[in-house]
Parts: C-alpha cells; structure tokens; sequence
C-alpha cells in the first residue's frame, strides 16, 4: 500500500481545538452528529467505509422500518435540511430502508454544509493517540488522537481532537453457535449460510425459491425474513421453511397490543399466524453445536431439551442478532461492560437479562464517556450486543456527545428522549421498563 499524506502533528498545529473531530461512519447517526457539529460551527471529516452514504442500510433497503418517520429524522439534519427546501416525508409513514437513504441520508450528505466533510471508501483501521499506546496516562488528555485509515490508494491518517464511533455492527454479525463462537464447521458452509436480512423477494430470490430455509435468531431480524419467505412459498412451489431458535419462545418478536409502533406489533402478529397456519416450521429450545455440510444442503447439530438432536437444511439464514467490532480499538482506553459490551453507564439501562423492552431511560455523553477522554461510541454500535436500539435513541445521543465537545454542559446535560412504548417486556428477574 501507499502511504498517504498525513495531517500536520500536534506540535506544529495550534492546539486540539485547531483539529477536526472526527466521526467513523456515513450512516444515519453518523450524519446526524456531522450535523450537529457543523450547526455548532465544529469542524469535522466524516470517514465512511462504503463508496456512499449509508451504505450498511443500502444493504437491507428492502426492509420496512417499524418506526414512522417522526422518529427518522434527526433534529439538527431536519433544520439544515429545511434550509435547503426539503420536503419532509409523511410524519406517520414507515419508511424501507431504501427510502430512509434516498429521501433522508442521501439528501443530508449532499447538502453543501456536509458534502466537502465526508469522505467515501475510508475505512477505520486504528484509533490511538498521537505518540502514545494505550498505556501512556501523561498528557494524555491533552493529546491529539490518530485516526488511521486505508483506501483503495493506500494508508493515511488524521490528527483530531475527538473521535465518534458511529460504525454501526451491521458487518459483524454474531456467530449461529449458542456459546458466541462459530460453530464447528461452520466456515465449510460457503453460501448455504447467509447473512441476515437477505433480499428473499428481489435480488436474493432465486437463491431462497423451491429450497427448505431454515432462518435461526429470535429477533425482528429473522421476523422480517420469515414473512418474506412465506410470500415467496405462495408463487414458489417447494419452498419450505424452519424458524430455529434457542429459547423456548421468542420473546423479541412482539404482537402486543400494548406496542405504540402498530407495524412493531403486526410484524409478531403476522409471524404467529403463519406458525399456527403451519406455513413456518417453528422449533425451539435448539442450541448449535455443530454444522456439517450435508448433501446439496446443511445439518445443524446441537441439544434440544437435554437431548442430541439434528436438523437438516437447504439453507441457513444466521438472524442472530449483532456485536461491535472493536478491533480498531485496541490503542483506546474503553469503559465496556462485561456482559452487553457497552458503556458501562449505559448497559443497565439496556443488558437483555434485566429486560427486554424497546424503550430506554433518557441518556446522553456522560452515559456514553469512556477512560479515554473526548471518544464516544454512539448509535447501534454503542449498545454492544443488546437488539433493542431505536434511531430516535442515537440522535438524542450524538446532540448530547457534540454539546459536550463545543463545552455546553447544560445543553449537553438535558438530555430528553421521548421514544414509543414496546408492549414487550420480558424477564425472570422482575427488571422492566
């Protein structure tokens, strides 16, 4: 690789406040703290590994969000935005991810105030601080961060006096195997195992049609692809599918009438339905040991209930939620908790084994700070493991982050999130929301 230019250092710079900060990641969070930053008159340089904005939810842009557009619009992107002469979609409308992208993210990057900041096909390599490893504590504070990057043309770094991680977890995915580990055999499966959230009715649907399925998660993710495998069974003859879970219920996947987010609660209704019609295959308290390949197809093999059992496939669909990938992190002080791998402020607020409903206490930077003073991880990456983050959350949390770094603790201190009630809470421990 070439090495690229590199940023002025430090000691020839006018101080921290000379730098810009830095946000990883062109999603809609990512964006949204660009916003923020630049109508607080902060410089930035947003780093974005795909070759446009919001290029992990480009990906899933099939997918119907269950949250309305009231709760998709980041406050400081809707006012540069206005200014602009955008037209706001329909506050109760539920947008694809698609949509979300092209009447929303793409927009806002393209405003004039954001454009010349980002910067496509960057990828985050490393975040450290300049001339120091993680064990160094003198001056630390007071020293700028080094952001490394590659691009199809080489290596190259940035100096900045902040960083926000808004990275997102979309590519990494949590392993099928019950441990958190890859199951055995596993990397043998090829394209029989796919990647959550494939596009079974358009691009994907060769792939899926007259194949038995077998989708394993226990979350709105594998929701999702159940239902659109059950319309592709009704035109494809021979299409059969499974759900594999681990639990004995699926207590993420809500049809409660008590969920304020009506296309929330449809999504479980619709899904028990088709169970009881016997158009999906339902098997429960299934743990993954073992994969094999099998034939043309796939054998998951595991306990159900105390016992050996074996499942045989066409296909895996691996639903099983997502985790934060903080190998770029290993030079930074991080406050993670040992169970979600959150901050250690937030993850009580979120950790699945206390409750596991959908809305969140109101939190902001000091919910979020890390040992390493100005780092945050914010938006779906900062909830580590747990599945519950909604858009509305991460808006809330990079207005409170960016207030902090211009030195406005009042603002960043009221923090207020009004987010919709789940009707889902789910606990032996007696924990709710």
């Amino acid at each position: 690789m070439t090495l690229l230019e590199l940023t002025p250092r430090a000691d020839t710079a006018p101080g921290l406040a000379a730098l810009p900060v830095v946000v990883i990641g062109a999603g809609p969070v990512g964006l949204a703290a660009a916003a923020n930053l630049v109508e607080r008159g902060l410089d930035v340089v947003v780093l974005e590994a795909g070759d446009e904005p919001a290029a992990a939810v480009r990906r899933w842009g099939h997918i119907r969000l269950f949250s309305p557009w009231r709760h998709l619009v980041d406050p400081a992107s809707r006012r540069l935005l206005a200014a602009s002469g955008w037209t706001e979609p329909e506050a109760d409308a539920a947008p694809t991810g698609r949509e979300l992208v092209e009447r929303y993210a793409a927009p806002l990057a393209e405003l004039d105030a954001l454009r010349s900041r980002i910067r496509y096909g960057t990828r985050v390599a490393a975040v450290a601080r300049e001339g120091m490893d993680r064990t160094r504590s003198a001056g630390r504070e007071t020293t700028p961060f080094v952001v490394r990057y590659t691009t199809t043309d080489g290596i190259g770094e940035l100096t900045a006096r902040a960083v926000i991680d808004a990275s997102g977890t979309y590519d990494s995915p949590n392993p099928l195997g019950s441990t958190g580990l890859d199951p055995l055999g596993a990397a043998d499966l090829g394209d029989r195992l796919s990647h959550p959230l494939p596009d079974v009715l358009g691009a994907d649907r060769a792939r899926f049609a007259g194949r038995r399925t077998t989708v394993v998660g226990a979350g709105h993710s594998a929701a999702n692809t159940l239902l659109a495998l059950a319309t592709l069974a009704e035109s494809e003859p021979g299409t059969r599918i499974t759900w594999l879970i681990r639990n004995a219920t699926a207590v993420r996947v809500s049809s409660s009438a008590d969920d304020e987010l009506g296309d929330r609660a449809a999504l479980g209704s619709r899904l028990d339905a088709l169970v009881d019609a016997g158009v999906i295959e339902k098997v429960d308290s299934f743990e993954i040991a073992s994969v094999d390949r099998h034939g043309d197809g796939v054998r998951l093999i595991g306990m159900r209930r105390g016992a050996t059992s074996v499942h045989d496939t066409d296909l895996v669909v691996g639903a099983t939620g997502f985790r934060p990938d903080l190998s770029m992190l290993r030079e930074v002080r991080l406050g993670l908790d040992d169970i979600v791998e959150a901050p250690v402020r937030l993850a009580p607020l979120i950790d699945p084994n206390v409750h596991s409903c959908g809305t969140v206490e109101p939190h902001g930077f000091d919910e979020l700070r890390h040992p390493e003073h100005g780092f945050f991880i914010v938006g779906m990456k900062s909830y580590g493991r747990a599945p519950t983050f909604l858009l509305a959350t991460g808006y809330e949390q990079v207005r409170s982050v960016v207030a902090w770094i211009d030195g406005d603790m009042r603002a960043a201190t009221q923090v207020r999130l009004t987010l919709p009630a789940t009707g889902v809470c789910s606990t032996d421990l007696g924990g709710c929301c």
